[in-house]
Formats: C-alpha cells, sequence, structure tokens
C-alpha cells in the first residue's frame, strides 16, 4: 500500500508589529526630513487627528471592499476579448455576451491596494481630502522606515510585497494612525482657542 503524501503545512506569519519604540524612531526622521510631513501639496498643513482619521477610514474600506496587494494590469492583455460575433447568434444572445463582458471586462472588482484605499478615501472626501491621503502616505512611509531601518523604504512597495498580508497592511494602519494622533499637529482651530 502506497504511502499518503501530504505538502509541508505552509506556516501562518503574523501581521507586522509596530511597537511604539517603532513610532518613535519614526518621529525621529520625520523631525529630519527634508520636506515637511504634515505639509501636504496644496501647502496646508494637516492636523493629526484628521489624518489618524483618514488612516481609520482606509482600514474601513479596506475591511468593506477588501485589499489586494497589487493589481494584474497584464490578465486583461493575456486573457483578450472573448466576444462571440456568430452570424447563427440572435440579438438577445449577442447582449447577453456582451453585457457579460462588460460586467467580467470593466474591473468592477472592488479589492483595492494600499495606495487605491488613501486615495479613494481622499477622494470621497467624507473622512479625508487628498491632502490627508497624500500626509498619511508620507506618515506610513515614515512608520515603514523605522520599521526597517531603510531610509528609503516606502510602504507602498512594502505592502506589494508577495509575503505581505491584509493583517499587515491593517497593521500598518493603525500604527499610521497612532503615529498621527501622538505626533501630528494639532488642529487648526483648536490651536486658535
Amino acid at each position: 500500500m502506497p504511502m499518503k503524501t501530504t505538502a509541508p503545512a505552509i506556516p501562518t506569519v503574523a501581521a507586522a508589529v509596530f511597537t511604539d519604540a517603532t513610532l518613535r524612531k519614526a518621529q525621529e526622521i520625520a523631525a529630519s526630513s527634508y520636506l515637511p510631513v504634515w505639509t501636504g501639496p496644496s501647502g496646508e498643513e494637516s492636523s493629526g487627528e484628521a489624518v489618524a482619521r483618514h488612516l481609520e477610514a482606509t482600514i474601513a474600506l479596506l475591511e468593506k471592499d477588501g485589499w489586494i496587494r497589487a493589481y494584474d494590469y497584464g490578465k486583461d492583455w493575456s486573457t483578450g476579448a472573448h466576444l462571440a460575433d456568430d452570424d447563427s447568434m440572435t440579438v438577445k444572445d449577442m447582449l447577453r455576451a456582451l453585457l457579460r463582458f462588460v460586467r467580467e471586462e470593466s474591473g468592477t472588482d472592488p479589492q483595492r491596494t494600499l495606495s487605491t484605499a488613501l486615495r479613494h478615501v481622499g477622494e470621497a472626501g467624507e473622512a479625508g481630502d487628498t491632502d490627508t491621503a497624500n500626509v498619511a502616505g508620507y506618515v506610513l512611509d515614515r512608520v515603514i522606515q523605522a520599521h526597517t531601518g531603510s531610509d528609503s523604504a516606502r510602504a507602498t512597495p512594502w505592502s506589494e510585497r508577495q509575503h505581505r498580508t491584509h493583517a499587515d497592511v491593517t497593521a500598518l494602519l493603525r500604527a499610521g494612525a497612532r503615529f498621527a494622533r501622538t505626533y501630528g499637529p494639532a488642529d487648526q482651530s483648536a490651536r486658535a482657542a
């Protein structure tokens, strides 16, 4: 009787851990950054609280719609359009085929990458804007630089590594929100009071 073989178990990797020491190091990196971390492309400063809300809304969006490590733009080229153009098809059959094609090929899959989710939260305008999206990216970059020890590390490529998980990305976003609340500037209206 032949022995039954099984594939070796693949170990599960725990989510990346971002400690308070990592966040303190990220603050040191942010303080010595050439460009101001808390100022977005508008030229205006975003408060730590606004950036934290943006990061938390990004977590909620990824929980709702799903996270994907990276988009596979090549799949559209490799599969090509498979629309039948058979003369024997009825108009009804052609319309069904066309509608099926549009549904399958229109990119309606709601899963988002980290960078896309950050941008979409900013574009929605409810929990942030394009400025807080950019500043949130700067914050995540500093957290990843502190986490990896590399001054050239960036959050988006880190999130796209093949072994990265949704839990890793969520842990990064939570750490970024903690960092923003702890080290970010106070709200302008709170300072005026």
